[in-house]
């Protein structure tokens, strides 16, 4: 049945059942969520944070877009892997729950790491006695965010698979409208916190306390979902005249039955290549943007230590202004995320869709022609409705195509069309850019990379309005 856009249907009487499965109330669902809150944290402290890292040791724009490759990468190999091994997974401790700690404590250990890589590099330099290559920390920085990416990436496919795991279906759209609540706060709060601090007490957080706070508050919050959800362990529903072959089935027959679903699959599917190509070309290059085209900050990649220090002010200037953008960007996520589920339940997801993605870009086209930090800060609270609706509505889309028992292999094949995207944005794009300086030939052109994610954005807004949404699903 469909959700009706009322206030009062969102308090579920838990006890009502559905599917053998009991209906989430709201505090069942903001339990739920709160693990992905900690996720977001840490990814969004990832995002604004690892170019001035990175760029101090030395990365130019084409070397931090191979760095970037460490997300698409691993959401590609690992989530689909990862999600096989969930479906199979039959633990004491849960089905998706040890896949969720084991990353959340991975990845909190690599956002320790990362910023601290020179002072980690020189450490074992000086007690081994041995002269590193001055590279050596650039190398140790992309090792770590490596084993950051991977090890969200490990966590998020399971804890995606969840919903259609425990959660009725007439309750997916609500329920990953409460995910991109999480996450639209999680973002807020990361992002929000160094700003706000400077702000209000004069007081500029390290980045290194930044990446620290972000790794404790993923471990702590997936702790406390892991503590409040309870899983429904279920087997992969299979025929009973072939359940051998179907329990030896492999990941690539499992990607290919997916596809026969309904043709529905590959439009939602491709709709996602482009919005991620759209989304990414902000993601990676946003912070970069700020510091060297809105305050002015050169090209330091070749620069001396004394250069770099006297633009210390405004490179922090320009990444406090990252934050606040991606605090403000995420803070409209927050307060849209359920009201963009209430409208889909209303008038279908593909038209909802369809307009949050064309705002996005007309944001990102907007950004192009100004400088003016009001006008680009407001952009990204426009660019904030798309990104509410992008981390809900596709998932709502996708989830009535998953068989029982398969939800982590669907969700790791889904994947693949939200990593494959970033790889061109990642080396492409990237290169593009390190290819296109400035007349003064001392900046980039960073700017191109929202025309880019525009175009991307718009391409995927016209594929979400050819997408028949009751389409017949075959068993």
């Amino acid at each position: 049945m469909a959700i009706e856009a009322t206030a009062e249907n969102l308090v579920i009487q838990s006890q009502k059942q559905t599917e053998n499965k009991k209906l989430y109330s709201n505090a069942q669902l903001l339990n739920f969520c709160l693990g992905f809150f900690g996720l977001q944290f840490a990814w969004q402290m990832r995002i604004i944070l690892s170019g001035p890292v990175t760029e101090s040791l030395g990365a130019s724009p084409f070397i931090f877009g191979l760095i970037w490759l460490a997300g698409p990468f691993t959401g590609m190999i690992i989530q689909p892997i990862i999600g096989v091994m969930s479906d199979k997974s039959n633990s004491k401790f849960g089905k998706r729950r040890p896949f969720l700690l084991i990353g959340a404590l991975l990845a909190s250990l690599a956002l320790w790491a990362f910023p601290n890589s020179a002072n980690i590099v020189n450490f074992f330099s000086s007690s081994t006695g041995n002269n590193f290559p001055v590279w050596s920390a650039l190398l140790f920085a992309a090792i770590t965010i490596w084993i950051i990416d991977g090890s969200v990436n490990a966590a998020q496919g399971p804890y995606r698979a969840m919903v259609p795991d425990n959660i009725p279906q007439e309750q997916h759209s609500i329920a990953n409208s409460f995910l991109s609540f999480a996450i639209g706060l999680g973002s807020v709060i990361a992002a929000g916190t160094a700003p706000l601090l400077k702000w209000a007490f004069n007081y500029q957080m390290s980045i290194t306390s930044q990446f620290i706070m972000a790794g404790l508050a993923f471990t702590l919050a997936t702790i406390w979902t892991c503590i409040t959800t309870k899983e429904i362990i279920s087997e992969p529903s299979i025929p009973e005249n072939n359940k051998t072959a179907d329990n030896n089935e492999s990941f690539w027959n499992s990607m290919v039955g997916f596809f026969k679903l309904s043709p529905e699959v590959s439009k939602v599917c491709t709709m996602q290549l482009f919005t991620w190509i759209g989304v990414m070309s902000m993601f990676i290059f946003f912070t970069q943007f700020a510091i060297h085209n809105v305050f002015g900050v050169p090209d330091l990649t070749n620069a001396t230590e004394a250069v770099k220090q006297s633009f210390t002010d405004a490179i922090n200037q320009g990444t406090n202004f990252a934050s606040i953008s991606f605090a403000i960007f995420n803070l409209v996520c927050f307060l849209v995320s359920l009201p963009i589920g209430i409208l889909s339940s209303k008038f279908g997801n593909k038209k909802i869709h369809a307009v949050s993605l064309s705002l996005m870009a007309l944001a990102f086209l907007a950004m192009t022609f100004t400088l003016n930090i009001k006008l680009v800060a407001f952009c990204m609270a426009l660019a904030g409705i798309g990104w509410a609706s992008i981390l809900a509505i596709p998932f709502a889309m996708i989830s009535k195509y998953i068989k029982k028992g398969t939800e982590g292999s669907v969700m790791g094949i889904f994947n693949i069309f939200i990593a494959g995207p970033q790889v061109l944005v990642c080396t492409l794009l990237a290169w593009f850019i390190s290819q296109c300086p400035t007349l003064a030939e001392n900046n980039y052109h960073w700017e191109y990379a929202f025309i880019i994610g525009a175009v991307s954005l718009f391409t995927a807004a016209a594929i979400s309005m050819m997408i028949n949404e009751n389409a017949e699903v075959k068993a």
